[in-house]
């Protein structure tokens, strides 16, 4: 399955808001959160317009979950549609706000595209975006359920103001929340008669073997001992034996290494240990045993070097799950050799790995706009309620009973093992139009995921989530004191948005070119370090720490 994305940016959106203020002048339907809301009974027609990112196996318009909509809740959907891919999905969303004919509801996929808190503040000031709070509280009394279950949960929801201006999805993806992992050629290891490293320095040795050794046995120094992308960067797995690293697999062009220091915003790249890291990563780079282009290739160049068709060349690679460096279920079985390595202890005893917590806000992805009337927005909560149900969740995330799903059997078994099974989704090669997929994940809950009927092999076809979830233990427990900072979980004033966002990526980016420069040798972690934390404070890092804390201690009171 693909992996949710990580924080949401806090680009600029400044220019579109400015817009926005000038091609909006009210709406044409809306709700009055100061009256009453009446009582329907039963479900009107009406006609929603949709805008959803659309995956190229799935058509909206057809689907069967979208025509169950139809059935149920007498909802026909005019669906406006962008791709999975997340800068043109953001683009199209903004065009269709600024143009000021949005749609009624604005249905998102977290690790696509969703709104930002300081989107939904600034919206709501023009008009633009319903308050849920009464509809929820009249027609929505499953996802009153869950936000009562999970404080937490209202309050990712709830800006400052005490309104909901939209629901964020709730994804306890338990592999998810440890992005950082490292898969190693376990079949090379055991050609070799290597033991899983356990240090960094024992890393090296396994490296250096899989470059001398020829462990694919074809007579040519043609392995790969290590490698990633731009997006599974090799930086945060490594890192983790010398200093927390929050950034997970993500790019970290706009994170700049953020953390939660025991109450306090604060940045890990400007520390020692993030140097000495630095100094670890740079000998590995140097004895050429991380692969020279893991800065610059995409998935796409990691996955050929793992599906490489004169042979297996590829050692090992810093990614969430395998599925990612070679294509899974090969004849040869190539996918089935990786296996996961715990995190590495470096030279001062640090061991940790990069968490990011289960349902980490960064926005919200079900925004119901003031261009649906009343009855519209009813409905649309109604079926959203839906969603928060095990049939319509289970329906909206994989189909048809029967067919995208079936109840569990008494000799299935759990994900986790100690929860009785209670669904399973079979194996289908081809592709179906049977259900939205994660565009109806929003009650994603730990025990709903965790009681998933799985395959006791994890290395069988049906057992990859199995596969998954075991190697995910072997990281739990080594989050460390220091904390990814809850940004996705703030609500930045708006009139500090903009200056946040500016800041972020400039850090971010400053951040992340001089660690790959570090790396690559291009800069001296001797003499040109001072001059490196210099930049940082001349790039205001002063003033973005003290938003962050702001925003944190408001959170707090």
């Amino acid at each position: 399955m693909p992996h949710p994305r990580p924080f949401a940016r806090l680009a600029a959106t400044g220019t579109l808001l400015a817009t926005l203020a000038a091609c909006t002048s009210g709406s044409s339907g809306g709700t009055d959160p100061s009256k009453p809301l009446p009582t329907i009974t039963g479900n009107p027609p009406v006609t929603l317009s949709v805008f959803a990112p659309q995956n190229v196996d799935i058509d909206l318009k057809t689907n069967k979950f979208t025509q169950l909509v139809k059935k149920k809740f007498n909802i026909t959907i005019n669906w406006q549609t962008t791709t999975w891919d997340g800068g043109s999905a953001k683009e199209k969303r903004q065009i269709s706000l600024a143009g000021g004919d949005y749609p009624d509801l604005y249905l998102l996929i977290p690790w696509v595209d969703q709104f930002s808190q300081s989107e939904l503040i600034k919206l709501s000031g023009q008009g633009v975006v319903q308050p849920l709070n009464a509809l929820i509280d009249q027609y929505a009394p499953n996802v009153k359920r869950a936000f009562g279950d999970r404080p937490e949960y209202r309050a990712m929801a709830t800006a400052p103001d005490g309104k909901i201006y939209g629901v964020p999805q709730w994804l306890d993806c338990f592999h998810c929340s440890y992005q950082s992992k490292l898969w190693i050629n376990s079949a090379w290891m055991k050609k070799l008669g290597l033991k899983t490293p356990r240090t960094t320095e024992e890393f090296r040795a396994v490296l250096r073997a899989f470059k001398t050794k020829d462990p694919n046995g074809n007579g040519k120094a043609d392995e790969i001992p290590l490698s990633g992308d731009t997006t599974d960067t090799v930086i945060p797995f490594l890192m983790n034996a010398f200093v927390y690293t929050p950034l997970g697999t993500t790019p970290p062009a706009t994170d700049p290494t953020l953390v939660l220091n025991q109450g306090k915003a604060d940045i890990q790249g400007n520390k020692a240990g993030w140097r000495a890291g630095l100094k670890y990563i740079k000998s590995l780079y140097d004895e050429g045993l991380i692969d020279s282009s893991v800065f610059t290739q995409n998935a796409d160049a990691l996955r050929k070097q793992g599906d490489n068709a004169g042979g297996v060349i590829l050692g090992s690679a810093t990614v969430q799950h395998p599925g990612i460096a070679v294509t899974l279920n090969q004849k040869d079985g190539r996918d089935k050799d990786y296996d996961a390595v715990p995190p590495l202890t470096g030279p001062d005893g640090e061991s940790n790995t990069t968490h990011n917590p289960p349902s980490s806000a960064s926005g919200v992805s079900f925004v119901l706009t003031t261009k649906a009337s009343q009855t519209k927005q009813i409905q649309a909560v109604k079926l959203l309620n839906y969603l928060f149900s095990d049939e319509g969740e289970l329906g909206g995330l994989f189909g048809e009973q029967g067919k995208g799903w079936v109840e569990a059997g008494k000799d299935d078994v759990a994900l986790d093992k100690s929860l009785k099974a209670r669904y399973r989704t079979p194996v289908r090669s081809d592709p179906t139009n049977d259900a939205w997929g994660p565009l109806a994940q929003y009650d994603n809950t730990a025990e709903f995921r965790n009681t998933l009927a799985v395959a006791a092999d994890p290395k069988s076809p049906d057992g990859y989530e199995r596969r998954l979830f075991e190697a995910t233990k072997l990281y739990e427990g080594h989050e460390g004191k220091t904390e990814t900072f809850p940004s996705g979980r703030l609500w930045i004033a708006p009139a500090e948005a903009s200056e946040l966002g500016t800041l972020q990526t400039n850090i971010g980016s400053y951040i992340q070119q001089n660690t790959v420069q570090f790396i690559t040798g291009k800069k001296s972690l001797d003499s040109d370090w001072d001059s490196y934390l210099s930049g940082l404070d001349k790039l205001g890092l002063k003033r973005y720490l003290q938003i962050q804390q702001e925003a944190y201690d408001a959170s707090r009171s």
